[in-house]
């Protein structure tokens, strides 16, 4: 495998802090489910094609965070998010759907214009949830016969992988985002996969530290994924 390392850059998550990726850099082509298996167990996260972990000079405040789905429990509030939603109705779709992208446009643009991926774009929107090696899941949530959200999470040999979640702004206030890990915990336990990959855990970046009250978790710490059994904030 041939990685590469990008120039410093400003962080999209902690002002004063400049962010710097280490990239796997093999061909498309030769890009397999397995070698983002592989990569993903070794704190290593994707954004369209490009596979990533942050090799920051000076900083190391992003910390892979994966949930041992076996032994997830819910905490007392994310048990009320689950009675919040339980009238929302899951659908599963293994391929990507022309009415996704409105809502993916509404979220970014309402919820994110101080973001990265901000405006929002069907070219970006396709760059960032697509990807030729493998086929996302997307976990449709129905809100008495309306699309109201999509989570989009990559399905792997020994877990799922939580890509992005998107949904009407107008319905923020019933913590959509926990629904849809939530959600996925469920689906990954019916699969028989043992993890549920998060993406990186910030605990100084508000926006960031909310995948931390998911408990037990494992970080990806000093090479190795140690695990965590209560809130370190």
């Amino acid at each position: 495998m041939k990685f590469g390392i990008t120039q410093s850059f400003p962080c999209s998550y902690l002002a004063e802090q400049q962010e710097r990726l280490l990239v796997f850099v093999e061909d498309e082509a030769q890009v397999s489910a397995t070698h983002y298996d592989m990569l993903i167990g070794a704190g290593f996260r994707r954004s369209g094609t490009q596979i990533y972990r942050p090799h920051c000079i000076d900083c190391q405040a992003c910390e892979s965070l994966r949930l041992p789905v076996k032994h997830f429990k819910p905490s007392k509030s994310q048990k009320r998010v689950l009675k919040i939603n339980s009238d929302i109705v899951i659908k599963l779709s293994e391929q990507d759907k022309p009415e996704y992208y409105p809502i993916y446009e509404q979220y970014i643009n309402q919820r994110h214009a101080d973001g990265s991926m901000y405006p929002a774009s069907v070219e970006q929107y396709r760059g960032f949830v697509i990807n030729p090696w493998d086929q996302a899941l997307f976990i449709e949530m129905h809100l008495h016969g309306k699309l109201v959200g999509v989570a989009v999470t990559d399905k792997l040999i020994s877990g799922l992988s939580a890509l992005y979640t998107f949904f009407l702004p107008e319905y923020a206030q019933r913590s959509i985002g926990t629904y849809a890990i939530l959600q996925q915990v469920e689906l990954a336990q019916r699969l028989n996969r043992d993890f549920l990959y998060l993406g990186y855990q910030i605990d100084s970046c508000q926006k960031m530290n909310y995948k931390q009250n998911f408990l037990p978790h494992e970080r990806f710490l000093d090479d190795k994924w140690q695990l965590i059994v209560k809130n370190v904030g």
